[in-house]
């Protein structure tokens, strides 16, 4: 952030020289620049551009070196979090139709398992299947290394994550929050332990030509071109993140188990980010309400049509009482 969009605004400018005005200025020009983008930045990304520049100068603030933060200031536009949505026939219909894609989706459970089968014999497969059912991000995935895996236990560590920088990969620690040990399905393990045989010396899980590690930026385009060829509506490889979410969800497993699972330290974040709502989810949860309400409605009608009225029986002046109910 500091290199492509800080630095070639606002790098020439002494601390002093900094105004509100010539901040808001370059985050302006950022603006214009991004809308002839043909993929332009987010508002979250342009929030987090300020945000760092806002921390750089409070540690200016901190060593006496300026004495007020003109990035507080500047206006830009709101950050809202995208929701989520399930690529249902409807919505790929319209896609086939017009085009038009929500700007976060995800796959259903048979759309993931189209997927997955349709690239089964690619050499990127290990990652997508892993990516996709225990939600590591882009970089966990690919800087995952054999000492984090534990076939035995049935588990795996995510304790860094690989970053491509000006075309070579970097590995950084993760926070303390992502830092997490996730447990795996059988399946995996047992995918896991082939691919270990294959390559019995090497260090990276997903490795190529020798040993190297995939970089970053060819996983996600090998994956575009994957989706677009088993004939797929359009996911970014960091929604299969959101998928694993949604599907650990769907297959009945609680909102902490799902925290856990993508290393989040809020369960309000999980919950805000990761989890749409698949169909069969929401169908579910509107026949479970509806059927509370029919139970309390049958109960209470049984409660007020179960009246005791007199009633005389022939041949005798005593009165019986009789329960009249459904």
């Amino acid at each position: 952030m500091i290199r492509d969009y800080l630095q070639p605004r606002l790098g020439g400018l002494a601390l002093s020289e900094l105004s509100v005005g010539k901040v808001q200025g370059a985050f302006t020009a950022l603006l214009r620049a991004n809308a002839l983008r043909s993929r332009p930045l987010s508002p979250t990304t342009l929030q987090r551009v300020r945000e760092v520049l806002r921390a750089a100068l409070n540690g200016a603030i901190r060593r006496g070196l300026i004495t007020s933060n003109p990035a507080r200031w500047v206006e830009l536009p709101s950050a809202r979090r995208p929701r989520a949505v399930v690529w249902t026939e409807a919505r790929v219909e319209l896609w086939h139709r017009t085009g038009e894609r929500p700007a976060v989706a995800v796959w259903t459970a048979e759309q993931t398992a189209m997927f997955l089968d349709q690239v089964r014999d690619h050499q990127l497969y290990p990652l997508y299947h892993v990516a996709a059912l225990l939600g590591l991000r882009r970089g966990e995935a690919v800087g995952l290394r054999w000492c984090d895996v534990d076939l035995a236990n049935r588990t795996l560590s995510v304790v860094r994550q690989l970053v491509e920088r000006d075309g070579r990969g970097v590995c950084l620690p993760k926070t303390d929050a992502s830092c997490r040990t996730v447990a795996l399905d059988r399946g995996t393990t047992a995918l896991l332990r082939r691919l270990a045989r294959q390559d019995p010396s090497g260090d990276w899980v997903f490795s190529h030509g020798g040993g190297r590690s995939w970089s970053p930026s060819y996983v996600s385009r090998t994956f575009r071109v994957l989706a677009s060829e088993a004939d797929l509506p359009p996911i970014r490889f960091h929604d299969l993140r959101h998928g694993a979410a949604t599907l650990s969800l769907a297959a009945g497993n609680e909102l902490r188990v799902v925290q856990a699972l993508l290393g989040h330290s809020s369960i309000v974040l999980t919950a805000d980010t990761y989890t749409s709502v698949l169909p069969c989810l929401a169908q579910q949860a509107a026949d479970a309400t509806a059927a509370l309400v029919r139970r309390a409605g049958y109960q209470r009608g049984a409660k007020i049509n179960k009246v005791v009225v007199p009633r005389q029986r022939s041949g005798s002046s005593r009165a019986q009482l009789v329960a009249v109910g459904n």
